[in-house]
């Protein structure tokens, strides 16, 4: 049986949940890390022995350090922890606005403390960053922000672990069907105009997402770092979608 090694932060549900399976399925031992510990461990006892799970929170360093000083050595690090919320910057409340770059961008930067220290050299470091790192949208301050943010983050990780031969990449998506997305659905002609702005015709799934990760972990990739991924059918050659407006619309109705 191979040993190697993947952590997926975040790996409970959605991207993350894809990411694991795919990862399992090429041969990896995979550790399921989510904050949602009853999820992790459902998910990991899904991939079966040998792989494992453990309750982590990005926002929490000591946290973060227990899975890599518990779990580690490891060969790939796949970080998928994330969350948005929609307000006017006039409105924004600053501790929301706080609350989505802690997990977003500082969270980032604590897996990459310890994902640097732990991970083998020659190894891996996938983390999600978004349509919205080069695409604004109005009410999306904190995530735009965030994102944007971990682009930069992922190019200077990159330089300062390419010493060891540690390559640092990030996947930017534009609209997955995931449960964190499920509410769009919801909000009449929002899912529509993300559709209509995709010139490939149709939102993404995580097992779209879950491919690039495992070319990104992969020898075919080791040439490649310091690399932000568009991933997004297209959408970031055209325009995001009104949120705030549909969101309006379907409160005044």
């Amino acid at each position: 049986m191979s040993t190697r090694t993947a952590f997926v932060v975040g790996g409970a549900s959605g991207i993350g949940w894809a990411s694991a399976q795919a990862l399992a399925t090429d041969g990896y031992r995979v550790t399921v890390a989510d904050l949602n510990a009853e999820g992790a461990e459902a998910r990991a006892g899904e991939l079966g022995e040998p792989h494992g799970w453990a309750q982590t929170d990005v926002t929490d360093e000591a946290s973060v350090a227990r899975l890599f000083e518990n779990h580690g050595p490891v060969d790939v690090v796949v970080a998928t922890a994330g969350f948005s919320n929609v307000s006017p910057i006039v409105d924004m409340p600053v501790d929301q606005f706080r609350s989505v770059v802690d997990v977003c961008l500082t969270g980032s930067l604590i897996v990459a403390k310890y994902a640097g220290r732990h991970l083998v050299d020659g190894g891996s470091l996938v983390w999600m960053s978004s349509l919205n790192a080069r695409q604004p949208a109005v009410g999306m301050s904190a995530y735009c922000s965030a994102k944007a943010g971990l682009s930069m983050l992922t190019q200077v990780a990159a330089l300062e672990f390419a010493p060891r031969g540690i390559r640092v990449n990030a996947i930017a998506p534009g609209f997955v069907h995931t449960p964190l997305t499920a509410g769009v659905a919801l909000v009449p002609g929002m899912l529509e105009e993300y559709v209509e702005n995709t010139p490939l015709g149709r939102a993404g799934t995580p097992e779209d997402i879950a491919a690039a990760v495992l070319y990104l972990c992969s020898s075919g990739a080791s040439w490649l770092t310091g690399e932000v991924l568009d991933l997004n059918g297209g959408s970031h050659m055209k325009r995001y979608p009104d949120i705030v407006g549909h969101v309006n619309k379907l409160m005044s109705s």
